[in-house]
């Protein structure tokens, strides 16, 4: 018995090959960036092998949909296919956004704002809590809530973190301080290349900034005693002189205080 192609055998059973320029692109994709040099190896990959996992369509007026598949349907273009292996679903508009997410969380595709922002989308195209978001996409609701706060920041700011290539925890660390003054600190810990732990401490101290040690004076009070005792015998060295005078002392927890006396002219003389 001759042996079939495995185009044939593809083509009998639910794959089809499809041109690529009858494939429009799924205007809900949840990724937003797609690495160039990642893109080149899998287009050099499809090239020797082909594409092993067939992409996902639907049908629509006037030609067909991606559903999930994205990054394969561009790599194969660069690889130069003009036509690539497809799987047909029926799905409206809503089911096919949710399964190009679900199908992105699970493989890992996206980045930890991409995440986000899919499920931040799932749950609002389709009235969802975060309990029954976690069950779409196999993930605790503890997951996705800290999935979520991540959209407190500003686009700006997420634009900044994705750029910078921070983690997600240096996301939710930088969630502690007011929103304006995340993109400045962002430039501190990038020129830094600071770590997780190093950018907890920091954002600590822009928190709580360490207060000046007021240093109050010591006195030592035995120095205190050599000076009365100098004073003393000063006030001695006057009286001895025949000049009256007197040496006032009133002393408190804080401080001593000295009055001497002194008349402005000798005893028997006019002033």
């Amino acid at each position: 018995m001759q042996k079939k192609s495995s185009r044939t055998v593809l083509e009998s059973g639910r794959v089809k090959f499809v041109r690529l320029d009858k494939i429009r692109p799924n205007p809900s994709q949840p990724r937003r960036v797609f690495d160039p040099t990642g893109l080149q190896e899998l287009a050099d990959s499809i090239r020797q092998y082909g594409i092993l996992q067939p992409l996902t369509v639907r049908r629509m007026p006037g030609g067909l949909e991606l559903v999930a598949g994205e990054r394969r349907l561009r790599a194969a273009k660069l690889a130069g296919l003009r036509e690539v292996p497809c799987i047909f679903v029926t799905v409206d508009e809503i089911e096919s956004g949710m399964l190009a997410l679900v199908e992105n969380l699970q493989r890992r595709d996206l980045d930890y704002i991409e995440e986000a922002e899919g499920l931040a989308r799932l749950m609002r195209l389709y009235g969802l809590s975060q309990e029954q978001a976690a069950m779409k996409v196999g993930k605790s609701q503890s997951a996705v809530a800290n999935k979520l706060r991540l959209l407190k920041h500003p686009p700006q700011v997420l634009e900044a973190l994705r750029k910078g290539g921070f983690s997600e925890r240096h996301a939710r660390a930088l969630l502690r301080l007011p929103v304006e003054l995340r993109l400045e600190a962002l430039e501190v810990m990038g020129a830094k290349a600071m770590t997780v732990a190093q950018a907890e401490q920091y954002i600590e101290s822009l928190l709580h900034p360490a207060t000046p040690a007021v240093h109050k004076p010591k006195y030592v009070l035995r120095d205190v005693r050599i000076f009365l005792n100098s004073l003393d015998k000063n006030v001695e060295i006057i009286r001895s002189a025949g000049i009256p005078c007197d040496l006032g002392r009133e002393e408190t927890e804080q401080e001593i205080v000295l009055t001497i006396r002194l008349p402005k002219s000798r005893p028997g003389k006019s002033a």
